[in-house]
């Protein structure tokens, strides 16, 4: 028995490249990279900063913590969601 075969409907081909979470990505990468930058901001300037054995605070290790868990994964999803832009584009321009 052969497998059903997806529908190929030319009106849906833009919306589901429109919807394929390019922006969920972006969007989502951007504010988590940003809540690492403001917990490195807010580490150095009010939570008493950090040396080679971490930070001086119980506040400022939770800080160290965040930045160190968001600014990576926040800069590889905002990454993936400017590789898929990019993607997009090329794709949306060759038509």
């Amino acid at each position: 028995m052969a497998a059903p075969t997806p529908n190929r409907n030319p009106q849906n081909a833009g919306t589901a490249r429109s919807e394929d979470g390019t922006r969920q990505l972006l969007q989502w990468g951007a504010s988590m990279l940003a809540a690492g930058l403001v917990a490195v901001f807010l580490l150095q300037a009010f939570l008493g900063g950090f040396s080679a054995t971490g930070a001086s605070t119980n506040s400022g290790w939770f800080a160290l913590i965040v930045a160190l868990m968001c600014i990576p994964f926040g800069g590889l999803l905002l990454l993936l969601g400017v590789a898929k832009w990019i993607r997009n584009r090329s794709l949306g321009s060759g038509r």
